[in-house]
C-alpha cells in the first residue's frame, strides 16, 4: 500500500520548526503497520533534519555552526537575485537534506527516544514551505 499526503509548514524566518507531530499523524492515519515512511521538502532554500528534541540549545548551535561554514552576504557568491541569504540557502540545503526516510513499526515512525524531524528554514524572511509525505509498507 501506498500513501502521499503533503501539507505547508509556516516558517517565521531562519530556524527550526519542529514536523514530527505532522508526520506521525499522516503514518497514524495510513494505518500502514510496518514500512517506511519518506519526506520531502519541495525547496531549495530549506531542508529536514533529524535532531535532538529536547534541548533546543542543539538547533541553536547548529544554526551557529552554519552561520560561520556560509554567512549571508559572502563576496565569492554571485547569486544574490533575492538578497544576501540567498545563495547562503541553496547552499545549507544541499549540505543538509531536502529528504528523509524514516522507518515504521506498529503505525509509528520509529525515531529514538530524543529524536524529532524539524524543517530548518535558511531563508531570513518567513515563508511557506510544502512538506511531502510518502508512507509504504503492510
Amino acid at each position: 500500500m501506498i500513501v502521499q499526503e503533503d501539507f505547508l509548514i509556516s516558517t517565521s524566518g531562519r530556524s527550526t520548526t519542529e514536523i514530527t507531530r505532522e508526520i506521525q499523524g499522516v503514518v497514524s492515519e495510513s494505518r500502514i503497520e510496518k514500512g517506511l515512511c519518506h519526506v520531502f521538502v519541495k525547496h531549495t532554500s530549506a531542508s529536514l533534519i533529524v535532531c535532538e528534541n529536547a534541548d533546543p540549545d542543539v538547533r541553536h548551535d547548529l544554526e551557529t555552526f552554519m552561520q560561520q561554514l556560509v554567512p549571508d552576504g559572502d563576496p565569492m557568491f554571485c547569486h544574490d537575485a533575492e538578497g544576501p541569504d540567498d545563495m547562503p540557502a541553496h547552499v545549507r540545503s544541499i549540505l543538509t537534506n531536502v529528504s528523509i526516510t524514516i522507518p515504521i513499526s506498529a503505525a509509528r515512525c520509529q525515531l529514538g527516544t530524543w529524536q524529532g524531524v524539524y524543517l530548518w528554514e535558511h531563508r531570513t524572511a518567513p515563508h511557506q514551505r510544502q512538506v511531502l509525505i510518502t508512507i509504504t509498507g503492510e
